[in-house]
């Protein structure tokens, strides 16, 4: 048995215990209130895994910026989707803003379209456009047959809701009507995206990239082609508008989104609305010359149309060519400074369009006539 101690020799020690017990509290105490102290002061710790997600954070720590995730709307032309992935639901051809958004540069967007009778026409006009260095297209499918070839065949499309049966639709025809109505209706859909427009129609091929031509007349609310075959000048400028004789034509033009084209584009809605039998040609030219005549002050290639207010501009024949133009007038027009040209090269020899191409006058010298685009009104290739 341990010895007995009295109490009062065992006081200090529990003295002791009892003032580091308490010590001990108060220094906690102490530390517990300096750490919430911080935290509330100070801003947190750069964590990789947290901190750090906005993309100049990302770009220090990795010394590059993270690409934006591919999507069918960015997807680089000609390149099909991804083997074994299901074709998106129909919502999602749907044309959007943002659609626009993904394929404009500097922003233009070049516009096509038709149903699944001109997809050779359609895969030419978009071969030429990508073999220029142009990507910045969209082609309006009117047929879910076209919308999904082109779809497979990695060209960006898109869903116009037209409906429209897949054979070709005869010149004049109510389908032919038809597809004008859609392309007027079209252009009201886009121009509110805020975009500059260069519509197309399919059968045509451009030769070189129009859009540094277009980009010299900014302050044109329209560009537009016509059916002059007697050039008015003799270098690249516009044609003078004082002389053109020649329908304007809609198979190219440029639109930009002032509020002068969008009146015009909403009234040219409106008058081809209004009756199914009226030739979108016509109804624009109607409308274009309504007011017509004076010329834009500092830019005399601009005439003043429409209301008074837009500013029009017309393509030079002689470089936005019509059949005509290009094959027949090849040979005396000197110089030719071509960038487009129209065909309508019947459609078992589309395949072999660069033979069909070949035979005509001014093929071998096309580089020399500098040539951006031609265009047709009769069949060049029915040879």
């Amino acid at each position: 048995m341990a010895a007995w101690c009295p109490a009062e020799s065992t006081k200090p020690v529990f003295v002791g215990i009892y003032g580091a017990v308490l010590g001990g509290f108060a220094v906690s105490a102490l530390f517990f209130l300096l750490s919430s102290f911080s935290s509330l002061s100070a801003p947190p710790l750069p964590f990789p895994g947290a901190a750090m997600t906005t993309p100049t954070a990302a770009a220090n720590l990795t010394g590059t910026i993270t690409a934006q995730p591919e999507t069918m709307y960015n997807r680089p032309i000609w390149k099909p989707p991804p083997g074994g992935v299901r074709m998106p639901p129909p919502r999602a051809f749907r044309l959007t803003r943002e659609m626009v958004r993904a394929r404009a540069r500097d922003g233009v967007i070049v516009v096509t379209f038709g149903n699944y009778a001109f997809m050779d026409f359609i895969l030419t006009w978009v071969r030429h456009l990508t073999d220029l260095g142009a990507d910045n297209l969209l082609v309006g499918a009117m047929d879910t047959k076209l919308l999904r070839e082109l779809y497979l065949r990695g060209v960006p499309v898109f869903d116009m809701g037209s409906k429209m049966a897949t054979e070709d639709a005869g010149w004049g025809s109510p389908n032919f009507h038809k597809m004008g109505r859609e392309k007027v209706l079209l252009i009201n859909e886009l121009l509110p995206f805020g975009y500059e427009l260069l519509m197309c129609d399919t059968d045509m091929v451009w030769l070189k990239n129009p859009q540094p031509y277009l980009a010299r007349y900014p302050d044109a609310d329209l560009l537009t082609s016509s059916d002059q075959v007697i050039p008015t000048v003799t270098d690249d400028s516009l044609e003078n508008w004082r002389e053109v004789t020649g329908a304007f034509n809609i198979g190219i033009f440029h639109w930009r989104p002032t509020e002068p084209a969008k009146r015009l584009a909403a009234d040219w809605k409106d008058l081809v609305l209004s009756d199914d039998k009226l030739w979108d040609q016509n109804a624009f030219n109607d409308l274009v010359r309504k007011v017509f005549g004076q010329s834009v002050e500092r830019e005399d290639d601009l005439v003043y149309s429409f209301d008074g207010k837009l500013k029009l501009g017309i393509l030079p024949a002689s470089i936005f060519c019509n059949g005509h133009t290009y094959f027949v007038q090849v040979g005396f027009l000197v110089p030719l400074l071509t960038i487009v040209m129209f065909i309508e090269c019947y459609r078992p020899l589309m395949t072999n369009y660069a033979a069909c191409f070949s035979s005509f006058p001014g093929h071998a010298s096309t580089a020399s006539f500098r040539t951006i685009c031609c265009a047709h009104y009769f069949s060049v290739c029915g040879h």
